[in-house]
């Protein structure tokens, strides 16, 4: 029998706790959060530039999460008691929007409110590499945006897909788990499918698009083996195809896809990836020296020589690939780019060092800078000296 708690009289709902939501989610918005975390038996906190602080002193209790959960999710809630958590999206203005996890936990329910602006982000507002222009206007091939949780994977994805939309007449599909940011036609059609609510799943939906005049596919996650052969198949066929990874760098990115076929699937797998791989956007995001944070980009842009290591299984060696290729591919291994965004002045060394891949190695590049810097310096310096004891000459 179904415990009454779990019923929901929509007539009976005050909306109170939402008002208490709205008020948590502009104090984000003002502070400009990236997530809010409503817990029960806890009080309400945000994530303000990578750190999670209080906003709140009031214990939301156990009954207030409930109610919350019942007021957002309304004839819905019944979905979350069967599967423990649910996704969708929230709306608090007309410019703000909120992808939205919320799931049983020991002491009830909790929520995690991750901000998406309704503005779409663009490569430049993001500060990415020029690159990833050229990626935009690659008519075939798979590209991947990876990193942690958090990291903006998707919001990479969304100032591509904009870019794309004003600069091609495209069809560009995307299926998602939710929508985060939505688009409107600009020089291109875009249809938007959310899995759960207009598709069954990644890979039935990603096997649909095949049959709907797709110039550009993007996958919200490449979860599962079936959604990345279909993928790739899709790539091979003709299409862009746009996707995410949970991996870490580029290298990661191409051993994890190759780990997870079988042995008698390798060469195969090696061939397929080898030709359809177009690029691999790699993000780790960083503090910046004012407090705020900025992302570090590892890109791997495809040429001969990255083809030919993964046809020959030798991902080891793809990092220093991409490091040998700077000047002539425009790719950038993640020490590179930290050292860009130390030049810059935008990270401190310690910042550089503690998200570096081989810590040793950039600390020498950062010592040869400096040198590099202070010798510099040191020319200019010598150089007024003398303009400066020529000006003196003449006037005497």
């Amino acid at each position: 029998m179904q415990d009454k708690k779990y019923d929901v009289d929509i007539d009976r709902l005050t909306f109170e706790m939402t008002k208490k939501l709205k008020f948590y989610l502009s104090k984000l918005v003002e502070l400009n959060g990236s997530d809010l975390h409503v817990k029960s038996g806890s009080n309400i906190r945000g994530r303000i530039n990578g750190r999670i602080v209080p906003l709140s002193k009031e214990i939301i209790t156990h009954e207030d999460s409930l109610m919350l959960a019942k007021e957002l999710l309304r004839s819905r809630f019944q979905d979350l008691v069967e599967a423990k958590n649910l996704d969708f999206t929230f709306k608090l203005n007309d410019n703000y929007r909120f992808r939205v996890n919320v799931f049983f936990q020991v002491d009830g329910i909790s929520a995690v409110f991750r901000t998406i602006p309704t503005s779409l982000p663009t490569l430049e507002t993001l500060e990415l590499p020029d690159v990833l222009h050229s990626f935009c206007a690659i008519p075939r091939g798979l590209i991947l945006v990876t990193g942690p949780t958090g990291s903006g994977k998707t919001t990479t994805l969304a100032a591509m897909i904009n870019s794309i939309n004003q600069e091609a007449s495209k069809h560009i599909i995307t299926i998602e788990d939710p929508v985060e940011f939505v688009y409107k036609d600009d020089k291109s059609i875009i249809n938007q499918r959310a899995v759960g609510q207009d598709a069954i799943s990644f890979a039935d939906s990603l096997r649909a698009a095949l049959r709907e005049d797709p110039d550009v596919i993007l996958v919200g996650e490449m979860r599962d083996l079936e959604t990345i052969e279909t993928a790739m198949h899709a790539a091979e066929t003709g299409h862009l195809v746009l996707s995410t990874l949970h991996t870490v760098d580029a290298k990661e990115t191409i051993g994890r896809i190759l780990g997870m076929f079988p042995g008698s699937e390798q060469n195969r797998i090696k061939m397929s990836l080898s030709s359809t791989l177009q690029g691999v956007v790699s993000q780790r995001l960083v503090r910046t020296i004012d407090g705020k944070r900025t992302a570090a980009v590892e890109i791997l842009v495809k040429n001969a020589r990255i083809e030919n290591l993964i046809l020959e299984g030798r991902d080891a060696e793809i990092t220093d690939a991409i490091k040998e290729g700077k000047d002539v591919y425009k790719c950038q291994t993640f020490d590179q780019s930290l050292l860009s965004l130390y030049a810059a002045g935008k990270i401190s060394e310690e910042e550089a060092l503690q998200n570096a891949t081989s810590r040793n190695d950039l600390a020498m590049d950062i010592d040869y800078y400096d040198a590099d810097v202070a010798h510099r310096k040191r020319k200019q310096n010598e150089a007024d000296t003398i303009v400066d004891k020529d000006i003196i000459g003449l006037k005497k």
